[in-house]
């Protein structure tokens, strides 16, 4: 996965604040089963790697992991033992966005007991609570 946006028009952005529910990306699309946050934060492109490392070890060759999430915002940060002014610090990392209810990652061609072992241990490596969900199939 990648890390951070090819191009971007602007190399800082603001902080802002995750206001309300997730009202998009609220539902499992692709795969058939999926981890949503029940949490709003930033999520690190380290984080996410961490997720996708810990998933692809534990499917191997079977199952198909889709990640619903990117990292878009650039975190800035002054540097240790700097003093305030000067202007804003340099992008450090770059986070996803994660409002409650946004469905971050997706497995298919799974039986149900390996995707909760795997989506608990992807749970693991976050640091916000997020619960397993379904995807509801049409009669």
């Amino acid at each position: 996965m990648k890390s951070m946006p090819k191009r971007v028009k602007y190399r800082k952005s603001q902080r802002g604040k995750i206001r309300t529910d997730a009202c998009r990306g609220n539902k499992v699309n692709f795969g058939e089963y999926g981890l949503l946050s029940l949490e709003r934060a930033w999520l690190s492109a380290k984080q996410l790697e961490a997720c996708r490392v810990v998933a692809a070890h534990l499917m191997g060759k079977e199952g198909r992991l889709y990640i619903r999430v990117f990292p878009h915002k650039s975190v800035s940060a002054k540097p240790a033992e700097t003093r305030m002014g000067k202007g804003k610090g340099e992008p450090e990392y770059y986070a996803a966005v994660v409002k409650p209810g946004t469905v971050l990652f997706e497995l298919g061609a799974l039986t149900l007991d390996m995707a909760k072992v795997v989506l608990n241990a992807m749970a693991h490596k976050l640091p916000i609570r997020v619960k397993m969900v379904y995807r509801r199939h049409a009669i």
